[in-house]
């Protein structure tokens, strides 16, 4: 399931469930808090990573770098502190692609049902 910004997003997420919009397992966003400063959850008292919109922004653009554009790790950084919102743009673009290409498959799904 891709991760879709229009959603209305409650004040916290749980780990889990942003690993589910990601499609991504929960350990990797543990590593990614650690490579990536700028995803920083807030912590409950029992240790519980509680996800804001802004985190989960975070999380998007690392997401569309290393999992969609297949940068490593290093190449990310170093596009994020050069030019985050040329990023943060492309990073929207790309979702906005992926959306219109899944309708477009979709329609094509129904008209060959015809």
């Amino acid at each position: 399931m891709a991760y879709n910004p229009n959603k209305e997003l409650k004040k916290y997420y749980g780990i889990a469930e942003v690993a589910e919009q990601f499609n991504v397992a929960e350990s990797l966003l543990r590593f990614w808090e650690k490579e990536f400063p700028n995803i920083k959850p807030q912590k409950s008292g029992r240790g519980v990573r509680m996800y804001t919109k802004e985190d989960i922004e975070e999380v998007r653009l690392v997401y569309n770098l290393v999992k969609i554009r297949g940068m490593k790790l290093a190449a990310a950084k170093q596009v994020l502190s050069k030019n985050r919102k040329a990023a943060s743009d492309t990073s929207e673009i790309i979702e906005r692609l992926q959306s219109i290409k899944a309708e477009l498959q979709e329609i094509s799904r129904e008209l060959k049902e015809l």
